[in-house]
């Protein structure tokens, strides 16, 4: 599933103390509770088919920062997971369109980034390896349409679709499904909007009508109830927030209603640090409400930051993915990360990937350039396994002591918690 070698896993620290070793153990310790929670939530709620979740790991706190509908990275997921990954898109795939035989899967319209590229050609190879005819489109008007030769040595075809009648395909290709890994940015294409066929992920959960805060304000509850279960606090999961209404940075117009609750939201978090005995300074991070890329962020430890952008910090918040004005943000407790990658001790932070509920690997995302409390989405950044996407009976014995199965196994909860979320927005009226 990668489109490069797998090594032994190098040297992976986290600065880990007392409250989340707890909690791994404590997950440990619930796991048939958990996972029954969990088999009974998604015959209430079917998981989306297939989600990447951001997380960070502060060693007093385990929770996910983002949460991706349209994921990339495929080719980044170790290949010694693929048969999980072949079932799981098979299920994925029948749940929600029980007779499908054909997919069209239909990816970013104007991108020749290679590695987004390898990551449809790994997706296109699990539909095809799960035993579906698969073809690869592109919404009309695309400049990566084209037959492209990847780094990997495989070749992509991506063909422009048409629509006639209720129906779209591309030439001699009428699909029963549409599986979307466009993120919509731009806004739900007309030539997809009223068709007969299935489109999955739904339209209405593109970039252009999807907020971060209504998907935390989902998250919120599952963490609450999910914490009244196994009996901890819901802080230890779930990253506070809050949000303005319209802003717009360029005009300064929603700075005071930004900085007071930049404030608020700051008062709140030393609240809990003094009460897990936490001696770090709080900060926030503001980023746009909607989109993604690791566009229009920035971190705050005080509310004076936010008001005193100067012109060159506002001109990056005010435009998130191509070119699109950012009117709304969401303001988020900072949550640190501790893990480090490496003799040169990069920081890191993990991104599990999930397809239908099934979590199906990962990788770290590793920055030399970037500390504990920033933004590691950002050029520079690169990819490593995740640990336990390795086999459990592997006789490597190269891993760190601190690089075991409790520690994914908590990571694959707090990803399905947020997963749960996004069913549930899914779902929403």
């Amino acid at each position: 599933m990668s489109s490069r070698p797998h090594s032994a896993v190098p040297h992976l620290t986290t600065a880990l103390t007392g409250p989340l070793q707890q909690l791994e153990t404590h997950f440990l310790d619930h796991q048939p509770r958990i996972e029954a929670w969990f088999r009974n939530q998604w015959l209430r709620t079917p998981a989306p088919v297939y989600a990447s979740v951001d997380l960070r790991n502060a060693g007093f706190k385990l929770a996910p920062v983002d949460t991706n509908l349209f994921p990339a990275g495929f080719n980044n997921l170790n290949p010694a997971f693929e048969p999980l990954c072949i079932q799981a898109m098979q299920s994925a795939i029948e749940r929600s369109c029980p007779t499908a035989a054909r997919v069209l899967l239909i990816g970013e319209s104007h991108t020749r980034n290679p590695y987004y590229l390898e990551s449809l050609a790994t997706l296109r190879d699990l539909l095809l390896r799960a035993g579906f005819e698969v073809r690869t489109g592109v919404l009309p008007g695309s400049d990566a349409a084209a037959e492209h030769r990847l780094p990997s040595g495989r070749h992509l075809l991506l063909e422009s679709i048409t629509r006639s009648g209720d129906s779209v395909g591309v030439e001699g290709f009428t699909p029963c499904l549409i599986l979307l890994n466009n993120d919509l940015s731009a806004g739900p294409p007309a030539i997809l909007e009223n068709i007969e066929q299935r489109v999955v992920p739904p339209l209405t959960l593109g970039w252009s009508s999807r907020l971060k805060s209504e998907h935390f304000r989902h998250y919120r509850q599952v963490a609450q109830e999910f914490a009244r279960l196994v009996e901890i606090d819901p802080w230890l999961i779930d990253p506070l927030f809050r949000n303005c209404g319209e802003i717009n940075f360029m005009k300064r117009e929603g700075e005071e209603c930004l900085a007071r609750n930049t404030d608020t939201l700051l008062h709140a978090i030393r609240q809990k640090y003094r009460q897990y005995g936490i001696d770090k300074p709080p900060f926030v991070v503001v980023k746009a409400d909607a989109g993604t890329y690791g566009m229009a962020v920035m971190t705050a430890h005080d509310a004076d930051e936010v008001r005193e952008l100067n012109r060159k910090q506002r001109t990056r918040m005010s435009a998130a993915k191509g070119g699109r004005e950012v009117s709304k943000v969401i303001i988020q407790e900072g949550v640190y990360t501790f893990e480090t990658w490496g003799d040169e001790e990069a920081v890191a932070e993990p991104v599990v990937y999930m397809i239908d509920h099934f979590v199906v690997g990962g990788f770290y995302r590793v920055h030399t350039g970037r500390g504990p409390n920033e933004n590691l989405n950002a050029p520079g950044m690169q990819f490593e396994p995740l640990a336990f996407a390795e086999p459990l009976n592997s006789p490597d014995t190269s891993q760190e002591p601190d690089a075991n199965p409790n520690r994914f196994y908590a990571y694959g909860v707090v990803a399905r918690l947020a997963l749960l979320a996004a069913a549930r927005e899914i779902a929403a009226p």
